[in-house]
């Protein structure tokens, strides 16, 4: 019974302790959220980074301002280990667009190159255009079938509140072009991925294919492509005349920015935010991506002014997302040596809309924790989700290399309205729901770096 008594006695100090710990954890992080929600620095950040800065097209002068501009902030703000990992890429120019609908219907169509696409020949393209009701009618279509023709993609995209209508709706864009080259396309045309049913075309990065020659590819507005489709339904052989001055360059600069917050007891151990400094070049690119800059650092500055994390939280702002997550993987080949440090990683780039799920990217043992930081985050209205997170775009190369990751899902109900369209402006962001995002990135933040036993991913099930 003695023997039994002095077993069983240090154990029970030792779940009071973690208990008491876990307790202490829950209130710190509960003052985080009252102070995070009474702050304007992630309003104040974005106005200053879209104002000053604009769009910050990947690979351009306006990029390295962006970097700049951040390497700044991230200064005055007293983060430590600043830097900008640089990384070469090849540029893209947007140029001039023209698409006219010939006779006897003549006028022109609200069209925007995409990224990454070749220009027409000078002097334009003049041909017949093919309808598809949807991607999977290009699919269907035979080889040669579209010879000397533009293909053009319509279909339309499902509103979502956590954005899924995006991966349905996106390969016509994504790869459209390489699809309708192989069957004989001199150039296509798509309906623009998003939900509005204005005439602001949406941009968006495009691919090729090396078994298919590369044509011109551009984007209709919706109201545009609709029209289209009623032209071609009165005149199925309507020929468009296309011009396009969008050209691929050289090898160009880009980087990542990157600063921490030193941990105090286990300073290896890295907790990785990441968002994308880059936009497109047709807006300031406030809700894409420039939201998730501001949030993310003004969350990690709330937490440096609030107390020393025992691990080190490390921020980067990525590079040339928009163009492939180039920074994403540039990082990932710059610390591909490291990456058992990297305890968690989860990254803001899905706009302002509140945060209203938590997703985990874990081992199934570190579940409770993870329900636990839900717990908190459940009185900013943040449900349990999914075991299915890959922490975000950028940070997705290191979840899918073995890190552990937990998504921070925001409400992308209206997102896909401004979605790449020159309407990406400051006006378009909720200071509250700014703040929301900023007080569930402090508390997440802070619990997750003063945990105890940290996290596995969800390969190893321990």
């Amino acid at each position: 019974m003695i023997r039994l008594f002095s077993f069983v006695l240090p154990l029970v100090l030792i779940l009071s302790a973690t208990n008491a710990k876990a307790d202490q954890l829950e209130k710190q992080a509960n003052e985080l959220i009252d102070i995070a929600l009474q702050s304007k620095l992630s309003w104040q950040l974005l106005e200053s980074l879209t104002t000053e800065v604009g769009p910050r097209l990947a690979g351009t002068e306006a990029e390295k301002r962006a970097r700049d501009w951040a390497v700044i902030k991230l200064t005055d703000l007293g983060f430590n280990n600043i830097h900008v990992e640089d990384f070469t890429m090849t540029g893209w120019e947007r140029g001039m667009i023209s698409v006219q609908v010939g006779a006897p219907y003549s006028q022109p169509l609200t069209a925007i190159a995409l990224g990454k696409s070749i220009g027409t020949p000078v002097g334009g393209i003049n041909a017949p255009v093919v309808r598809f009701a949807d991607f999977p009618a290009l699919l269907a279509a035979e080889e040669s079938s579209l010879i000397g023709k533009i293909a053009f993609l319509d279909g339309t995209m499902t509103r979502t509140q956590d954005g899924s209508g995006y991966g349905l709706a996106g390969p016509r864009r994504w790869t459209g072009a390489a699809e309708a080259s192989r069957r004989g396309a001199i150039a296509v045309l798509v309906r623009s991925v998003g939900t509005d049913t204005g005439r602001n075309p949406h941009t968006g990065g495009t691919s090729y294919s090396d078994d298919a020659p590369h044509i011109p590819a551009a984007a209709l507005s919706s109201t545009d492509a609709d029209q289209l489709a009623r032209l071609l339904a009165l005149k199925p052989e309507l020929q468009v005349h296309f011009t396009q001055t969008s050209r691929i360059l050289g090898d160009v600069p880009s980087g990542n920015v990157i600063a921490e917050i030193t941990g105090s007891k286990y300073p290896d151990e890295i907790i990785l935010i990441g968002a994308h400094l880059d936009s497109w070049d047709n807006s300031p690119g406030a809700q894409d991506d420039g939201s998730g800059v501001a949030i993310v650092t003004a969350a990690a500055k709330i937490i440096t002014d609030y107390g020393q994390p025992e691990r080190t939280i490390r921020l980067v702002l990525f590079g040339a997302e928009e163009q492939g997550l180039l920074g994403a993987r540039a990082y990932l080949a710059a610390h591909k040596d490291n990456l058992s440090q990297i305890m968690m990683v989860s990254e803001s780039d899905f706009g302002a809309g509140r945060v209203w799920r938590m997703d985990t990217g874990i081992a199934k043992a570190d579940e409770p924790k993870a329900d636990r930081i839900q717990a908190v985050l459940a009185r900013l209205g943040v449900t349990k989700g999914l075991r299915t997170a890959n922490g975000g775009p950028d940070v997705s190369v290191l979840s899918a290399a073995g890190v552990p990751a937990i998504s921070l899902k925001q409400d992308g109900w209206n997102y896909f309205d401004i979605h790449h369209t020159p309407n990406d402006t400051l006006d378009k962001v909720d200071p509250a729901d700014l703040a929301q995002n900023t007080a569930v990135y402090a508390a997440y933040i802070w619990m997750i770096a003063n945990i105890e036993g940290g996290f596995q991913p969800p390969s190893k099930q321990n």
